[in-house]
C-alpha cells in the first residue's frame, strides 16, 4: 500500500498576503479611503470574505493616526467581550505593551446590573470609565450595542475622550442605531461600518490593523 505524501500548506503569513493580493485585485475602485484606512478595509474584507466592507467601512478623519499613536505610546485598550480579548494576538500587544481589559465578569459589574436592571456591558464600559481606562485609551465594540451607546453618553455627558472608539456592533436590535449616532461625533476619533454587519472578528482585525501601523511607528 502506497502512502501518499502530505499536501505542502504554505506558512501562515504567506496564505494572508495571498489573500491580501487577490483582495487587491478584485475589489476595483477604493479611491475614498487612504492607503492607511484601506489596511484596515482590506483585513475586514480577509476576515469576513465580503467585499461590501469596501463602501460600508467609515473613519473619522483622524482615526487611523489616532490609534496609531495611541498604541505606539502603550495605551490601555477596552473591549466589550471576551471573543476580542482571545482573538488579539500577544505578538501586537507585547512589543506596544498593551494591556486589553475586558470587565464583564467583575463581581460589581454583575451586582450593578441586577440591581439597575442595566446590561453587563453598560456596568463594565462604567466600571472602565471609573478606573480611567477610557480616556486617552483605545474602546473596541464588536457585539454589544449597549455598551457603545453608553460609551457615547459617557462622551457626550461625562467628557470621557478615549483616543480611538472602534464601533462595530453586529446585529438587529441597536446595532444599526448606537453606529449611526457614533459616526456623528466630532470627538473622538472612531472607525465603524453602516448597517447591521459587524462583529467581534471584525473587531479584532481592526485593532490589528491599527496596531500594525503602531508597531511600523515604533520600529
Amino acid at each position: 500500500m502506497s502512502h501518499l505524501a502530505p499536501p505542502i500548506v504554505a506558512a501562515g503569513q504567506d496564505i494572508e498576503n495571498a489573500s491580501f493580493l487577490y483582495i487587491d485585485s478584485h475589489i476595483g475602485p477604493h479611491a475614498h479611503y487612504t492607503a492607511e484606512q484601506w489596511s484596515l478595509v482590506r483585513r475586514l474584507i480577509h476576515t469576513s470574505g465580503d467585499f461590501e466592507f469596501n463602501g460600508l467601512t467609515r473613519f473619522h478623519p483622524q482615526a487611523m493616526a489616532a490609534g496609531r499613536d495611541a498604541f505606539a505610546r502603550g495605551c490601555p485598550l477596552v473591549v466589550d467581550v471576551n471573543m476580542i480579548q482571545a482573538g488579539v494576538t500577544s505578538r501586537r500587544l507585547q512589543p506596544l505593551g498593551v494591556r486589553i481589559h475586558q470587565f464583564n465578569a467583575d463581581a460589581e459589574v454583575i451586582r450593578l446590573a441586577t440591581e439597575e436592571r442595566t446590561t453587563r456591558t453598560v456596568q463594565a464600559m462604567r466600571l472602565a470609565w471609573r478606573r480611567g481606562l477610557l480616556d486617552h485609551g483605545v474602546v473596541a465594540i464588536g457585539n454589544a450595542p449597549t455598551a457603545l451607546l453608553e460609551l457615547i453618553r459617557l462622551v457626550q455627558e461625562e467628557g470621557v475622550r478615549p483616543a480611538l472608539i472602534i464601533g462595530v456592533p453586529v446585529g438587529f436590535i441597536s446595532a444599526v442605531e448606537s453606529k449611526d449616532l457614533l459616526m456623528t461625533l466630532e470627538e473622538p476619533p472612531w472607525i465603524s461600518t453602516y448597517g447591521t454587519k459587524g462583529g467581534s472578528t471584525l473587531a479584532v482585525a481592526a485593532l490589528h490593523a491599527v496596531m500594525d501601523l503602531a508597531l511600523g511607528k515604533r520600529g
